[in-house]
């Protein structure tokens, strides 16, 4: 340090003081030195600072010694701590833009309502402050970073501001004291110097090698930046004084050149400077030399602009690309400025940070301080002209860059804050030229990577396109620059000034006119390509951003007449460019074949601008029109665009791969069609308007049938390319996008398209139709908004829940009237990206008809009225009323009614829309003729004028065709004949081609033979099918041939008529004076030619009498009586015919409903088909021997000990059980810090505690008898209902473990799926082997005395358990166990003091059967009122299940000494040293099954039922005494008394008052259980709280009697379930009568003395020394009752959780979580996937899932809004439970759309849960392998 110090500060005498200073506390020299410049003579104390930054500053030490910060924070405080002084500033913030700066991934808020400019946006404080209610906003997240506009009226409306920043606080805060900020003046300038050395110095010319040195010196300067961006942050005082710094020239010349005296500052600063020079921009002095070298080669002539000086150096000239040494920019002479770009000359530290920030790529933390700047007014503009004066540079390293991706969205966080201002992007164009800046920088930038074009003349080709698979293009590196351009133009302001700057938009027109033409395809004839390229993306991308975006930027500008000029401008720029671009590919007017581009952006920018023109500004069309030939040039392009469009879909351009296919899918795709497929059709509209008469086009428009009919079509390409060119004609006549509909019928029209081809999301159809010219954000005034048409056309189907699991959003559907009147197929086809589209609308076209009973047959496509034409465009029906085109109806009619095999129906269709469209526009008979006379002779020997009217009637008598001498009709003469019988020699006519309608023409016309007029003359061609006669290549010898044909289009339309019809006399002559119309709008063919004819036979007289006369010739009036036998035989037919159909039908019929009956019993959860089947336990004991049916091998057969049977099961651990709580009530999420959820209250934790508190005091084996366990990791054990053999499942697993495509479950784990029904199981519970035992003595009601009974149940238990013998079922039983115990973890069975001993094996057995009863009362709704008839009997396993754990259980025999039913049935004295547990604080339902599942089976009901009664004494018992602790002393004690009174009594033993009375007095007795119970009575009757008290326990011993038994439960009302229980289980004999009339005590029945036994337990409690008093009390008191179980309760607005949770920290590893989740269950807080949380190699969601719901997990992802489920290994994604206002999903937030909780879809998540389903219902599973 010594050293550096001395060779800084030179050895004068005053280092000595710069030393003591820098020994001294810091905080004292500050203070010191803040003294010492405040006093009226600061000198010294300036000399004593600047030596001390001196040494502190030095940028020659290393920068990551934080010693120099540590020093400029004391300093800047000026003797404070840091803290508080930024305390102070902030106290003086007079800011009144909020300007909160954030980077990518951040959430902020959009509000479309609030905005002025589009980009505007809001953090989320601001937005919650501020009023938004019904606005249409989004929350988004951030990619590129972004800036708070709250406070900022120019990018936003005063009334969207929040609280804080509407109120202007800036101008109330007192002004600051000057020496507050004195130090910070005097320090700052010299630590912003230091950065900036550190960056001059740590800068290295790039090459690949020292990306990563760059990142080295930011990440040393991270905390010097990061404390500039803490000073920004202390408010607008520290702002002021940082913009000062930046901005002044003054202070950055003294510091930045370096001292004469210091070496280190100068070798500084000439790095400064070589940086500078190779950036490519160079001083004044070399860029005149520059522009003297360049001027000569320019076409522009004088003043060529010099971008960036030099000409072409080696770097830039991409030498691969074959260009040349092209010239950069050739500018028309330009009167401006020839220096657009001047030399960087840095004039302040703002510049020369900026510079480096660029250098280094913008380093996200130097963009956050630049922009957390602009709240400061001054700052902001200095900032912006920096910032547009280095626009070049920035682009320069963009290009350069190999993290482009990241430098754009930096740059465009960073351009998107400045230009969104209008005030400042108007000030910038005028004052630092910005628009021409802009251009020539995309100009430039595009320059490097043309490529010569090879469209029409390859070889001699000047014109030059961009190369599509470029990096710049493929990885839209130019994206920055052309939003920045786009933002811009949105200001009207800056758009005015670019449409009035001629030289500008000449300059853009050559910019768009590099991509006209790119990416051309050329058609592969030969074989297929090796390698398909998948340049389009680029190419299409390019177009919509670059060309198209723009463009509808400046239409919105042009809306007005006082706009008009500028249209004028642009329509006339665009054509002088098209006119150099025809020149430079050597168009004159053949396009050149098997080649198409998709991109003619100059095309579409003429398109656009002329609809415009004429549609709001009201100029007349022909004035902005080229000449003829000009806009015959222009036409051709798009025109092959179309013609390709019909090749590719015919198949004919297949060698070229998909790709060719994906252009031709995304050219009419939404987000283009209107950018493209639209102006391209406009185009050919305006084109056919203009010339559809002149000869002259006759020697052109032959393009259109080379177009449509490629040189050599193969047969079956025929008939699409027919279709193809068919239906772009009727596209063409009727489409009227451009031609006279308002915005809002274009809006109507689209959605209705979309609509009928499918119902859709609100969003999907928001992203289906075009944003021009209705954009969908924000409200234009006076049009209507997308919601309002929206519920005008379609009607809204809520979102809807399958059973199935399959949850549909809610969609939009088409209204009838819509259907009715306002489905158009053209648009639908139109707009169709796939060709199954419109078969889809079709399809539910009819179904809608069919609904209504319109019509029941296959309709046609309907036809619909047309918008009427804008005046300007009315020449567009000339079209339809040309010569040529009813030529062409003409032969095409005539050959479909001879059944030529190339006529479809959808060509018959095509050809009545034309017709009908005709007949819709009629031409106004003005001067027509004279017109028309021009080439009237070519077609006087077909039709005699043009009109269509006249030319229907109108009979052809004789055609001369041309026809190879091959074909029949050259042998035949051509027999006389009349109109009628000419279907005689049609025949022939099948076979041969049909004629060539032009031979006529051909004769007189020699000179325009190939020149006929009009688009699909030529499809009927005879060439193609010559190849049938002669080997291809050889073309065949034409020679004319005369036939003969009498017949006119009406008559022709008739015959069809009854061809299709198949009725001899279709239309009668009287036809038309009854034809209904209103009945003609829908229906087939059939329907289609009557409403023709109708229409025509309104129109004109002579139409209608031809008509009659038709109809009168073909079908004479037949007399009823005489049928004629050929009559007869078409009857019969018909006949026939009907009857086959209505036969077929039936046995459809038939069939179908055999399949549902099928799916029924193999599916159906809950059908009664399957009831057979599924209740077995029944069955077992009717039948002698029960039969099962294997799903495996078929065969039906009783299970045996050796070749056992057994059910599907899928076993699996849950939690549901232990999260129930007392409440009925779920818990609510927390949403704020003051919130918890607390779950000691939970029946889990319940359990686990009175255990816990047992096994303190009381044996280990006994207390492991007196609660079950299993509420929390029970094994649940449910089946589909299907048995299979064991031996078949064995050898079913192995074919699955061979077959490796598993999808979702794993077969090493045993699972799989049943193989009938396909549902998930995971293993097979055998069946016991039904037993013909004595079945009938099992269920005799017994005569014999209680006390008897108790005898024999005493002498069962002692019997020995018979250990069964080693056989193939007792394998299996013994497997299924180890199955249920690996089901859950070994935490859940392990709660003895040593695990793995019996008793603990004998706890988790017996637990497991009270699981499966608890889960099943929980499914039957928690009581068993509703009887038998619920879904989980059917499918219950409990039976087998009991067996199986019965055979089990009994290899322990319980020790007799140690028996607890001798405690519950005799009076007997115990004593040891360590008790056993008492028996009041024992469980009785686990006795229950302790009892049942140790007595040998099968046990017979009799003693089953004198189980049930014992144990209803000692739970009857337990309530008495449960209820005596809530009592006050008083209460007590007049309990006590009364009881005593009436103890003497016949019936005292069932009287519940001596009984309380008894137990009162018994407990009292040490006096140490009621010292702590306070009164909580609640006044409710004694009765009714002991039947709530004893109803859990009887619930569940009935179920276990229906499933042992197999008695119905009978269901009742609920006030009387308890004596409807009682009766079922023997306890009471009667009817069960309501309970308010019935005594609980009265099912008591003791085998000895009541009081003696009840003294007995309550001296058992009393009895316990050691316990304390609360202890016992808490063992006393156990509540059986519990709520069902539920998940959290939501709050219903997503944004709720969002907003707490999103930037919550995990309480772990205590940082925001990259994907934070919720567990539903329990309100846990996870880390998604977080590596931070990981234990052992799991992530922390499995993690919970195991811990919360024994491996089962229900997730909210906060990010996502979607619930994912954990199950075990597996785990699937759910859906979403938060649907938008329109019934959607927004998986991952994408649209950002306010949420809100749908209640239906969370009560089936729940439903889900509690009845363990997820496996059965949720198809889509895979393997998380813990990363979750």
């Amino acid at each position: 340090m010594q050293d550096n110090k001395n060779k800084f500060v030179n050895n004068k005498p005053e280092c000595m003081m710069a030393a003591s200073l820098l020994r001294r506390d810091k905080r004292a020299t500050a203070a010191k030195l803040k003294a010492d410049l405040n006093r009226t003579d600061n000198s010294t104390g300036l000399q004593q600072l600047q030596e001390l930054l001196d040494v502190v500053l030095n940028p020659e030490k290393p920068a990551s010694d934080t010693e120099a910060l540590d020093w400029c924070k004391c300093l800047i405080a000026g003797g404070e701590g840091f803290e508080e002084f930024c305390k102070t500033v902030r106290s003086y913030d007079n800011a009144t833009l909020c300007g909160l700066v954030w980077t990518a991934n951040f959430v902020a808020y959009r509000c479309r309502t609030c905005g002025i400019s589009p980009c505007m946006s809001l953090c989320a404080e601001c937005f919650n402050n501020g009023d938004h209610t019904s606005h249409d906003f989004n929350m988004f997240r951030s990619q590129a970073g972004g800036a708070c506009d709250c406070g900022d009226g120019n990018v936003m409306r005063d009334s969207g501001f929040c609280r804080r920043h509407r109120l202007k606080t800036g101008e109330n805060v007192p002004s600051i004291p000057c020496d507050l900020l004195l130090m910070s003046e005097m320090v700052l300038p010299r630590f912003i110097l230091f950065i900036i050395q550190y960056l001059r110095d740590g800068y290295v010319e790039q090459d690949s090698s020292t990306e990563r040195d760059l990142q080295k010196v930011l990440q040393q300067l991270e905390p010097q930046i990061s404390f500039l961006e803490e000073l920004t942050k202390m408010g607008g005082a520290m702002r002021t004084v940082l913009t000062k710094i930046l901005t002044n020239q003054q202070t950055f010349m003294d510091l930045s050149m370096g001292q004469e005296d210091n070496l280190y500052a100068k070798k500084n600063y000439e790095k400064y400077l070589s940086a500078l020079k190779n950036s490519g921009l160079v001083s004044v002095e070399e860029k005149t030399l520059g522009a003297a070298e360049v001027t000569d080669g320019a076409d522009g002539g004088a003043g060529a602009v010099v971008l960036m000086g030099k000409t072409i150096s080696p770097e830039d000239q991409d030498g691969g690309q074959s260009v040349g040494q092209r010239k950069r920019v050739k500018l028309s002479s330009n009167t401006k400025d020839p220096c657009i770009i001047e030399s960087l000359k840095h004039k302040c530290f703002l510049e020369e940070l900026l510079f480096w920030t660029i250098k280094y790529e913008f380093p996200q933390k130097m963009v956050t301080f630049l922009l957390n700047m602009l709240p400061d007014q001054d700052y902001k503009i200095t900032f912006t002209k920096t910032f547009v004066q280095h626009y070049a540079f920035i682009m320069k390293t963009l290009m350069k860059s190999h993290e482009s991706d990241t430098m754009s969205n930096r740059i465009v966080h960073i351009s998107v804050q400045l230009f969104s201002n209008e005030e400042l992007a108007r000030h910038m164009t005028e004052e630092c030229q910005l628009l021409d800046i802009m251009v020539t920088v995309l100009l430039y930038m595009m320059e490097s990577c043309l490529i010569k074009s090879e469209l029409q003349d390859e070889e001699n080709n000047r014109h030059v396109v961009v190369n599509c698979s470029e990096a710049l293009l493929k990885n839209n590196t130019y994206w920055p620059l052309v939003s920045d351009f786009i933002n811009i133009l949105s200001h009207q302001s800056v758009a005015k000034k670019f449409l009035e700057d001629h030289s500008l938009l000449m300059l853009w027109m050559s910019f768009v006119s590099f991509f006209q033409g790119m990416n051309l395809n050329k058609r592969e004839l030969n074989e297929h390509v090796e390698f398909e390229s998948q340049t389009y993306y680029a190419a299409f991308a390019a177009e919509l951003e670059a060309c198209a975006q723009p463009m509808w930027g400046l239409l919105t500008h042009c809306k007005v007449k006082e706009t008009q000029e500028y249209t004028k401008t642009v329509v006339r720029y665009c054509l002088e460019t098209l006119q150099i671009w025809f020149d430079a590919i050597g168009f004159i007017d053949e396009p050149a074949s098997n080649q198409v581009t998709f991109h003619l952006p100059l095309h579409r920018y003429y398109a656009m601008f002329l609809s415009r023109a004429v549609k709001c500004q009201g100029l007349d069309l022909d004035s902005l029109l080229p000449d003829q030939e000009m806009l015959m040039k222009i036409m051709v392009h798009p025109l092959q665009i179309q013609a390709s469009l019909s090749e590719i879909h015919s198949n004919m351009w297949v060698r070229n791969g998909l790709q060719i296919k994906g252009q031709a899918m995304t050219y009419v795709q939404s987000h283009f069609c209107n950018s493209m497929i639209d102006p391209d059709i406009y185009l050919l509209q305006v084109r056919r308007l203009e010339f559809s008469f002149s000869v002259k086009s006759c020697c052109t428009s032959h393009f259109l049938l080379q177009h449509f009919t490629n040189a050599v079509l193969d047969s079956e390409q025929e008939r699409p390319m027919l279709e193809g060119a068919l239906t772009f004609l009727v596209i063409l006549t009727s489409l009227r996008i451009h031609l006279g509909m308002t915005d809002d019928e274009i809006l109507r029209a689209e959605m209705v398209s979309q609509l009928c081809m499918n119902d859709r999301t609100h969003s999907a159809l928001l992203d289906l139709i075009p944003e021009n010219p209705n954009p969908k954000s924000g409200v234009v005034p006076g049009s209507c908004s997308f919601e309002d048409m929206l519920s005008a056309v379609a009607d809204f189907k809520a979102p809807v829940f399958e059973p199935g699991g399959s949850m549909q959003q809610g969609m939009y559907t088409p209204k009838a009237e819509v259907w009715e009147k306002e489905f158009d197929p053209i648009m639908v086809v139109l707009r169709t990206v796939y060709r199954r589209d419109v078969q889809s609308a079709m399809d539910r076209y009819s179904a809608f008809l069919k609904q209504y009973g319109i019509h029941t047959g296959n309709p046609w496509p309907p036809y619909k009225e047309r918008t009427p034409l804008h005046p300007c465009y009315k020449g567009l029906t000339r079209l339809l009323h040309c010569k040529t085109l009813h030529i062409v109806i003409f032969t095409l009619l005539y050959k479909i009614w001879m059944d030529h095999p190339n006529m479809s129906e959808h060509v018959l269709c095509m050809v009545l829309y034309l017709i009908e469209l005709g007949l819709d526009n009629q031409l106004q008979e003005n001067k027509e003729d004279e017109v028309s006379s021009i080439d009237e002779h070519c077609h006087d020997s077909w039709f005699p004028g043009t009109n269509l009217l006249s030319n229907l009637h109108h009979v052809i008598n004789f055609v001369r065709v041309r026809v190879p001498e091959t074909a029949p009709e050259v042998k035949r003469e051509p027999p006389p004949s009349t109109s009628t019988e000419a279907a005689s020699y049609g025949q022939n006519l099948r076979e041969a081609q049909v004629f060539s309608l032009v031979a006529e023409r051909r004769r007189k016309f020699q000179e325009i033979i190939n020149r006929s007029n009009t688009e699909a003359t030529q499809v009927v061609r005879p060439k193609s099918s010559s190849t049938r006669w002669v080997p291809p290549g050889t073309p065949p010898q034409l020679v004319t041939e005369i036939l003969e044909i009498r017949e006119s289009m009406l008559s022709l339309l008739i015959k069809l008529h009854q061809k299709m019809s198949s009725k001899q006399n279709s239309l009668s002559a009287s036809w038309l004076d009854d034809a209904d119309t209103g009945r003609l709008a829908h229906g087939d063919g059939i329907t289609a030619i009557e409403r023709i004819l109708s229409k025509a036979a309104t129109r004109s007289c002579q139409i209608k009498r031809s008509i009659q006369d038709v109809c009168g010739k073909l079908f004479p009036p037949v007399l009823p009586k005489k049928s004629s036998p050929t009559d007869k035989k078409t009857m019969d037919k018909e006949e026939r015919r009907q009857r086959a159909r209505e036969r077929q039908k039936k046995l459809l019929a038939e069939f179908a409903s055999r399949q549902k009956s099928f799916m029924e019993t193999a599916m159906d959860v809950e059908s009664p088909e399957a009831e057979a089947a599924m209740d077995l336990g029944s069955s077992e004991v009717m039948e002698s021997e029960t039969h099962y049916d294997c799903v495996i091998c078929g065969q039906s057969g009783p299970s045996t000990e050796d070749r056992p049977t057994g059910l599907v099961v899928l076993l699996q651990a849950t939690s549901v059980l232990g999260h129930r709580c007392k409440s009925k009530e779920p818990k609510n999420l927390p949403t704020s810090d003051e919130e918890h959820i607390y779950s000691a209250d939970t029946c889990g934790v319940a359990h686990d505690v009175r255990l816990t508190l047992m096994q303190q005091f009381f044996k280990d084996s006994s207390c492991l008898q007196s609660v079950s366990i299993g509420w929390d990791g029970g094994v649940y054990v449910q089946t589909c209902g299907h048995t299979l053999h064991i031996d078949c499942h064995k050898s079913y697993m192995e074919s699955l473990r061979n077959d490796q495509v598993l999808q979702g479950f794993s077969v090493d784990k045993g699972e799989f799926t049943c193989p009938l029904c396909r549902q998930f199981a995971n293993s097979v519970l055998p069946c016991r082997p039904g037993r013909a035992a004595d079945a009938a003595s099992w269920h005799t009601p017994t005569s014999k005395k209680t006390t008897v009974l108790v005898k024999e149940v005493d002498d069962l238990q002692e019997r020995l358990a018979l250990f069964p013998t080693e056989s193939n079922l007792s394998k299996e039983m013994e497997l299924v166990i180890k199955d249920i115990k690996n089901t859950t973890q070994k935490k859940y069975m392990d709660y003895g003091k040593n695990p793995g001993s019996p008793d603990n094996d004998f706890l988790f057995m017996y637990s497991v059967a009270r699981t499966n009863l608890e889960l099943e009362l929980v499914h039957r709704g928690g009581n068993l009122c509703s009887g038998g008839a619920s879904a989980a009997a059917k499918r219950s396993c409990l039976n087998q299940l009991f067996h199986v754990l019965a055979m089990h259980m009994r290899l322990y025999s319980i020790d007799s000494a140690y028996n607890p039913w001798t405690r519950l049935t005799q009076i007997a004295g115990f004593e040891e040293e360590r008790p056993e547990v008492p028996m009041l604080f024992r469980d009785a339902p686990s006795l229950l099954i302790i009892f049942v599942l140790t007595m040998p089976q099968p046990l017979r009901k009799e003693h089953f039922t004198c189980v049930v009664k014992m144990l209803y004494n000692l739970q009857f018992t337990q309530g008495l005494a449960a209820m005596s602790t809530k009592f006050s002393s008083e209460e007590r004690q007049a309990r006590v008394t009364s009881g005593a009174l009436a103890k003497n009594t016949a019936i005292s033993e069932k009287s519940c008052e001596v009984l309380l009375g008894h137990v009162i007095s018994e407990l009292s007795k040490e006096n140490r259980v009621y010292n702590l119970s306070s009164s909580v009575w609640s006044p409710q009757s004694v009765e009714v709280s002991l039947q709530q008290f004893c109803l859990p326990f009887l619930r569940l011993s009935c179920l276990l009697q229906h499933h042992l038994y197999g008695d119905s439960l009978t269901g009742c009302l609920e006030e009387e379930e308890f004596s409807s229980l009682a009766v079922c289980l023997g306890l009471l004999p009667s009817s069960p009568q309501p309970s308010n009339a019935m005594h609980s005590a009265s099912c008591l029945e003791w085998p000895v003395s009541a009081f003696d036994l009840v003294s007995q337990w309550c001296a058992e409690v009393t009895g316990l020394s050691q316990m304390q008093a609360e202890q016992t009390l808490t063992l006393l008191v156990q509540d059986p009752q519990w709520a069902a179980p539920r998940l959290l309760q939501l709050p219903d607005n997503y944004n709720i959780i969002f907003q707490y949770y999103h930037r919550k920290a995990c309480t772990v590893c205590k940082k925001v979580p990259k994907d934070p989740a919720l567990c539903l269950v329990c309100g846990a807080f996870v880390c998604l996937k977080g590596v931070c949380c990981k234990q052992q190699g799991i992530c922390e969601c499995v993690l919970h899932s195991q811990h919360c719901g024994a491996a089962a997990g229900i997730f909210l992802l906060i990010n996502a809004s979607v619930i994912i489920i954990i199950r075990g290994h597996r785990f699937c994604l759910w859906g979403s439970i938060y649907l938008d206002a329109h019934g959607e999903e927004d998986r991952d937030l994408r649209r950002g759309k306010p949420l809100f909780l749908c209640e239906e879809r969370y009560r089936v998540l729940e439903q889900q849960w509690v009845s363990h389903t997820f496996d059965h219902i949720n198809k889509r599973w895979g393997p998380h392998y813990n990363g979750l």
